[in-house]
């Protein structure tokens, strides 16, 4: 086999000497298989002597893998070939469908435009039609009413030459006084010799070399150019981003703008790969649009847009990239308690919850689980501000402590958030903690939390509480609350989510960076993240950042 190996690869070299490799004395060796000439060939003649050296059916994997990757490599080749043989014979569909298309939208705009010449010109016949006959009938009345007016002044004519002949009769002077009087009455004296219409039509002749020189002018509609996104203009504020773009050329053939957005982690130009897909917003008429409403829960945004016209859309602008900062955080289910179920941002409260995560505690401990479940929100999406519960295990919070916490750090700058809670639920309370708050501590009833509570059970009561402090505050509860904390200048700042009207701030220095905290009794809540500070509140908390007097007994 060496032999055999050694020869192939010199019958491909160079030269007429030949080397030959001293054979080892052996048994007979098994025929080399059928091919396997040709598939040394696919190896370098360096590979192909180093395996004859290894010994007898050495060569046999290495060839065998050299053999998968070549029919890997033909296969996805020919899958390659396969799908734009598809793709090639789908565009030659296409182009006979769409130029069908084309052809029947042609003859139909060229039908609309014959049915308007139609209409126009039936419209205008009808004018001149309508001013022959009006004119046609003054003219006769006027005729009638002059040949009438000439009997009369001819039959007085002849009156008056027959009473001249007659002039030596005695009763001249009568006669010539009655013809008198009847020539300062003759309709004749009375008319006038102006014609009450024109015969001129003129007027109701058209010129068409305007339209004509147009129609003679009538192109294929052009591809619109690409709009160019004005970054000075747009704007990000209030959870809407508002984008305005301008078009390079004046072009009035546009119809409308088609719009995509989507969230990205990734700074500066849009990658051509990302996890999110774009949304797309159609027929919009402006050079501007907002999108209000948005969940901030990426950093950033990819805008692009791209005109069109009846016929054809134009290529995308250049795409644009929007910083779109917002508190984004998830409630940290590591940390309920064991009477509280976290779902997503909503949690409900479990009457059953503490026998039966007794048991599911007993079972993780005994297998050595961390206390963090793998499917919980926290393990989502992890951040520098973004880490596991201080304790293990689901006796974070235990006793009367219904508290859940936040996932995200706050050590800085400012941020807001609101909950929506049920009504019905019998206590319910928000606000913020340290991560040091103890596992029987109550929101508000420790120097680690600042909370707003509200109190169904018995007597109701809405108050704000720190440090086992109470204040009473008069103002209507709202279904939804809105928190804003200010890290570095220590305001935690509560409001009516919808109206912004400020129900109660904080003054506080804060030692080290708090959590959001929420808690609830018999009842329920819904938090919304991945919100911006409204402008309404920045504008609130500025007028009232030397103010708090209020809240004094609390801080």
């Amino acid at each position: 086999m060496s032999d055999l190996l050694i020869g192939h690869q010199n019958e491909a070299s160079e030269g007429p000497q030949r080397t030959l490799l001293p054979r080892t004395p052996m048994t007979r060796r098994p025929p080399l298989p059928r091919g396997s000439e040709h598939l040394a060939a696919l190896k370098p003649d360096s590979c192909v002597r180093s395996l004859a050296l290894r010994g007898p059916w050495s060569w046999m994997p290495a060839l065998e893998e050299a053999l998968r990757k070549i029919i890997t490599t033909l296969a996805v080749k020919n899958e390659e070939i396969q799908n734009f043989i598809y793709a090639l014979k789908q565009m030659l569909q296409n182009v006979e469908a769409n130029s069908v298309k084309v052809q029947e939208d042609l003859e139909g705009e060229f039908q609309t435009l014959y049915s308007l010449l139609d209409e126009l010109k039936e419209n205008m016949l009808m004018k001149i039609k309508q001013a022959r006959p009006s004119r046609t009938y003054e003219l006769q009345n006027q005729l009638a009413a002059c040949t009438k007016a000439l009997e009369s002044s001819e039959e007085l004519l002849e009156t008056a030459n027959q009473t001249l002949q007659g002039a030596e009769n005695h009763d001249f002077h009568q006669a010539a006084k009655q013809i008198k009087d009847s020539v300062t009455m003759a309709p004749a004296f009375r008319l006038s010799l102006k014609a009450k219409v024109s015969d001129n039509m003129s007027h109701l002749m058209v010129d068409f070399a305007q339209e004509r020189c147009m129609l003679q002018a009538l192109k294929f509609l052009p591809v619109p150019s690409a709009p160019e996104i004005d970054m000075a203009e747009s704007l990000v504020a209030d959870n809407c981003v508002t984008l305005v773009w301008k078009m390079p050329d004046e072009d009035s053939k546009i119809d409308h703008y088609v719009l995509e957005y989507r969230k990205t982690n990734f700074e500066g130009p849009p990658r051509v790969k990302e996890d999110q897909p774009w949304m797309v917003i159609e027929g919009i008429k402006q050079t501007e649009y907002t999108l209000s409403g948005l969940k901030f829960d990426m950093k950033y945004m990819n805008f692009r847009v791209k005109a069109c016209n009846k016929a054809v859309a134009g290529e995308f602008s250049e795409p644009v990239t929007l910083e779109t900062r917002a508190f984004m955080f998830r409630l940290d289910a590591g940390t309920c308690h064991q009477n509280l179920r976290v779902e997503e941002l909503s949690v409900e409260w479990d009457a059953m919850g503490g026998k039966v995560q007794d048991i599911k505690a007993r079972e993780k401990d005994s297998k050595g689980r961390t206390a963090s479940p793998v499917n919980s929100p926290a393990r989502c999406v992890q951040s520098p501000k973004r880490m596991p519960s201080a304790r293990g295990g689901r006796d974070r919070f235990t006793a009367e402590s219904y508290t859940v916490l936040g996932d995200t750090l706050i050590d800085g700058a400012d941020h807001y958030w609101e909950v929506k809670y049920d009504r019905d639920s019998k206590a319910f309370g928000v606000g913020v903690a340290y991560r040091s708050l103890g596992k029987f501590d109550q929101l508000g009833k420790t120097s680690a939390s600042w909370c707003l509570h509200l109190n169904n059970w018995l007597q109701v009561s809405f108050t704000a509480k720190h440090n086992n402090k109470a204040k009473v505050l008069d103002v209507p509860v709202p279904d939804c609350i809105g928190v804003y904390c200010n890290f570095h200048e220590g305001f935690l700042s509560f409001y009516n989510a919808k109206t912004k009207q400020l129900l109660h701030t904080f003054k506080a220095k804060f030692t080290q960076p708090v959590l959001p905290a929420f808690m609830v009794w018999c009842g329920s809540f819904h938090v919304y993240s991945g919100l911006q500070v409204p402008s309404s509140v920045k504008s609130l908390q500025k007028r009232n950042s030397t103010t708090s007097s209020s809240n004094a007994s609390l801080t």
